[in-house]
């Protein structure tokens, strides 16, 4: 049997709750283009991204073709032509249009894509009063919205990164330097353990069923990897000695002639690193992000280590509380590395594990067209966990799998180290 998307009970259970935490959301995403102009609304800087504008209507076109479409008889669509501009990938729903070249969409503009989102707010608000969220449809379009939200982030960063000029998101904050903290291992006893969601919230289907596995004792670094220390391997030649890397990655290191993270820069004889703040100087103690998994692979053979597996990742957090540095800091960028036991494992950078992107077993995809939502990409990705700087905080749980494939970098991703102890 197909599963459904698990509401997330609400503190009081009533249908002006759930109307709240909607309008919160796309409150949020509004808030995110205040800094954009209409110009940078429309930039789309490579096929993987989308533009800002885009994102907007998508996340709209979502609850209306999801929810009001399905449940109010008598709603007629505010666009018919956005059911083909603004589907991502739904085939079950109808036809899209081509994904590298969103950016051509120069019509509809941004004003008529916030009037349309006006106009799905009000229905939407009109239908919570009315049902609630009975089927979590609802929630799940909400979740479905933050992370477009981070999406968004990503999106403009890297179309910003691309500008001679290097542009500002936001204004830089002042940061007091901070010492290397160093770096420690935590135990991990492993043995037979449970991973994956509960009953107890909103899980996305992809982190269901519950199940166990068993783990071997293994060695899970107190803190993600520094800027600092990444350099160093840089420093030692690890883009040009193949032995520590995957022959995948080796290829297209060699294509794409690479020879540091993405948005690194050397000049004056010093790395300088974009950031949505514009150009800085790289701060060695902050957490390296923006790593592909070829990198994270090849240093932490580099180091003597591997990367943790997911269930080795989520076991290790279990009885950690999902509290960080996340999106609703509004800094969007990664801070120092911490010195405290197994420290910074939500937020900061999304942290790439060795474990491919596969169904649990006894896995159910959501029922119906929404089925679409997470199964169908079960093939050629990698997993990573814990959220970032640029990730909504409600939005994150222990068991959320995140999943890229292994040459993407424009995520905000780093790694933490994991060793057997066998």
């Amino acid at each position: 049997m197909l599963d459904k998307p698990r509401p997330k009970q609400t503190e009081d259970g009533t249908h002006a709750r759930c109307a709240a935490v909607y309008q919160r959301c796309r409150s949020d995403s509004l808030a995110l283009i205040a800094p954009l102009g209409e110009e940078d609304c429309q930039l789309q800087s490579m096929p993987d991204a989308s533009p800002s504008k885009w994102h907007l209507a998508h996340t709209s076109w979502f609850f209306e073709t999801f929810i009001l479409q399905p449940q109010l008889p008598h709603y007629s669509p505010y666009n018919s032509d956005f059911a083909l501009l603004f589907n991502s990938y739904y085939n079950a729903i109808g036809e899209q249009y081509s994904r590298p070249q969103r950016g051509l969409l120069s019509r509809p503009s941004l004003a008529e894509v916030l009037r349309y989102r006006d106009h799905i707010d009000r229905y939407m608000c009109d239908y919570l009063a009315q049902h609630g969220d009975p089927e979590g449809l609802v929630e799940l379009g909400i979740q479905h919205e933050k992370q477009h939200q981070e999406l968004l982030l990503m999106d403009i960063k890297h179309a910003f990164s691309l500008h001679p000029a290097f542009p500002a998101y936001r204004p830089p904050s002042p940061a007091a330097a901070q010492p290397q903290a160093p770096l420690s291992w935590s135990q991990c006893d492993g043995g037979l353990v449970e991973i994956g969601a509960d009953d107890s919230g909103f899980s996305f289907d992809n982190e269901r069923p519950r199940h166990k596995v068993w783990l071997a004792p293994y060695l899970l670094a107190n803190r993600p990897v520094s800027n600092g220390e990444y350099a160093a391997f840089i420093a030692d030649g690890g883009y040009q000695r193949p032995e520590f890397w995957l022959a995948d990655g080796w290829a297209l290191l060699q294509s794409e002639a690479r020879r540091a993270p993405a948005y690194w820069h050397w000049r004056d004889d010093q790395w300088w690193e974009f950031s949505l703040c514009g150009l800085q100087p790289l701060q060695d103690t902050q957490t390296l992000c923006h790593i592909n998994f070829y990198e994270a692979s090849a240093y932490a053979n580099w180091a003597g280590a591997r990367l943790p597996t997911e269930a080795e990742w989520e076991h290790a957090s279990r009885a950690i509380a999902v509290q960080g540095h996340f999106a609703d800091r509004r800094r969007f960028h990664p801070e120092a590395a911490s010195d405290a036991p197994l420290a910074q494992l939500f937020g900061d950078v999304w942290e790439w594990t060795n474990s491919s992107y596969l169904a649990y077993p006894g896995f159910s995809p959501f029922a119906g067209s929404a089925g679409e939502y997470n199964g169908k990409f079960m093939s050629g990705q990698f997993v990573l966990r814990g959220g970032a700087c640029i990730t909504p905080s409600e939005h994150l749980r222990a068991s959320y799998r995140n999943f890229f494939y292994p040459h993407q970098y424009w995520q905000c991703a780093g790694l933490r180290l994991a060793r057997s102890t066998d």
